[in-house]
């Protein structure tokens, strides 16, 4: 149980960072937040888990490699996200 907390609070900053970095920030609450970097962390995952490697959110949630695969999956994901609604990556 502690574990999917403390991956929907990794994943919340995760996502946070990401809109952040994609200019998204203001028009995303703490949900979308929070989704973005779940949804991201496996994106990631998927993506780039075999080149850099890292773990789960709910098992490696610490873990330097596992953190940077969610936010460059979260990154990613609202890219495609800004592509599909505004036609443009921003």
């Amino acid at each position: 149980m502690i574990n999917i907390i403390i991956a929907l609070v990794v994943g919340g900053i995760i996502g946070w960072l990401a809109s952040m970095v994609m200019n998204r920030d203001a028009s995303m609450g703490m949900v979308a937040n929070v989704i973005v970097g779940c949804l991201g962390s496996i994106l990631g995952r998927f993506l780039l888990g075999g080149l850099l490697g890292g773990g789960h959110l709910r098992g490696d949630a610490f873990d330097p490699m596992t953190l940077l695969t969610a936010f460059l999956g979260a990154v990613i994901l609202l890219a495609i996200v800004n592509l599909v609604r505004r036609g443009r990556v921003r």
